[in-house]
């Protein structure tokens, strides 16, 4: 068994949106296609994943290191043990020759793009959905019911209110029953207006989340803490900037709720870093690492452990992403949540039809792999990139 060709085409966002700190309307995803010479129902079996939202596409990193080094590896340097599949964790040994440590950024994208279509490839290899084969090589006894929230409440152009309540009663009128909307992108009093509009559709303060994208100093994250802190929300995210252990520390010391990040996170070093030295809080706070963002499921893995290792649960890991990639990753693995872009982020954001929901969760479907080949608005790039 082995690579015979390796794809990647870079995908405009389709979000005329914007958070505390960035715009997305210029933003790309990579979707990339590993071809195997494995043939099934006449048809080569195509391992296909993507990087995650809100950065941009790697395509020269791919094409130029890491697609490169993939196809001119010999088989067996890819090969799992039982020589049914391809490993994952060879291969990503394979596309870090000559990387040096640290420096993460974009590397930790493109790498974690193809790590993870290996996955989709070997899950159709097995015929079975992805989260079945992540559960099994992790040894999670897995169901495939889990907890979500829509995430939403961007800042859009000609914003109001009335706007931010129609968005969330919309998901509401979907199933969802927990939100998480942005902050930061306005004044405090502006924000504060937006958070008691919003919670007028939560019904709850524990149904609603509020993310600043790190865009706050110190002394700005504490005043909208003060602010927050009497509503009991259900999280208060990224705050300040990813690295700022600082900053995160100093916050947990005032604000009794949760405190949520790690979504900007690329390695699990960067989290041995945020449980030495960020104050979170086991059984309290949300960490949102994001398997398509950092060298992929492998490294992910590790971060887990080294969360448990910590004192600190995996009802506490809630994936950055809203996208199958990362549902079947948080049901395989036994995570706390996961989040959805229903409606945002197209194409790439949001479930394939098949996905069942209700008040309770979410259920990945029953296609083999990752499901991208059932997501409509996906489908014609797949073809663009596949061949019908």
């Amino acid at each position: 068994m082995r690579i015979v060709d390796i794809r990647e085409l870079a995908i405009p966002l389709q979000a005329n949106i914007r958070n505390a700190v960035v715009t997305f309307a210029e933003h790309t995803v990579s979707l990339v296609a590993i071809v195997s010479d494995a043939v099934l129902g006449g048809r080569p079996v195509i391992g296909m994943a993507f990087d995650s939202i809100g950065r941009f596409a790697q395509g020269g990193l791919l094409r130029e290191r890491f697609m490169a080094r993939l196809v001119a590896a010999p088989p067996d340097d890819l090969i799992d043990a039982a020589g049914t599949g391809f490993d994952p964790d060879k291969a990503v040994r394979v596309m870090m020759r000559n990387e040096k440590p640290g420096g993460h950024g974009d590397r930790a994208h493109a790498v974690a793009a193809l790590e993870l279509a290996l996955w989709d490839l070997n899950a159709k290899l097995a015929g079975v959905p992805a989260w079945r084969l992540i559960a099994r090589k992790f040894g999670i006894d897995a169901t495939p019911r889990m907890p979500v929230y829509a995430a939403g409440g961007y800042y859009y152009p000609g914003d109001s209110l009335g706007r931010l309540a129609d968005e969330l009663r919309r998901y509401a009128d979907l199933g969802y029953r927990s939100f998480k909307m942005k902050i930061g992108g306005a004044s405090p009093a502006e924000d504060m207006a937006r958070i008691e509009a919003a919670l007028k559709v939560a019904g709850a303060p524990d149904h609603l989340a509020v993310d600043a994208n790190g865009r706050f100093d110190l002394k700005t994250a504490r005043d909208y803490g003060r602010a927050i802190a009497p509503l009991g929300l259900r999280w208060y995210e990224e705050p300040g900037d990813p690295l700022d252990y600082h900053l995160m520390h100093s916050l947990a010391d005032g604000y009794e709720w949760p405190l949520a990040t790690g979504e900007n996170l690329f390695s699990c070093r960067d989290v041995d870093n945020l449980i030495r030295f960020g104050g979170m809080r086991p059984g309290r706070d949300i960490f949102q690492m994001d398997p398509a963002l950092s060298y992929g499921l492998g490294e992910y893995g590790r971060m887990v452990a080294a969360l448990e290792a910590n004192d600190f649960s995996r009802s506490q890991i809630h994936p950055h992403g809203g996208h199958m990639i990362a549902l079947h990753i948080a049901v395989g693995l036994g995570l706390g949540g996961c989040e959805a872009y229903p409606g945002i982020f197209a194409p790439v954001g949001g479930y394939t039809p098949d996905c069942q929901l209700d008040e309770t969760g979410i259920t990945p479907g029953d296609a083999p792999g990752f499901g991208l080949e059932g997501k409509p608005d996906l489908a014609p790039y797949i073809a663009e990139l596949c061949g019908k």
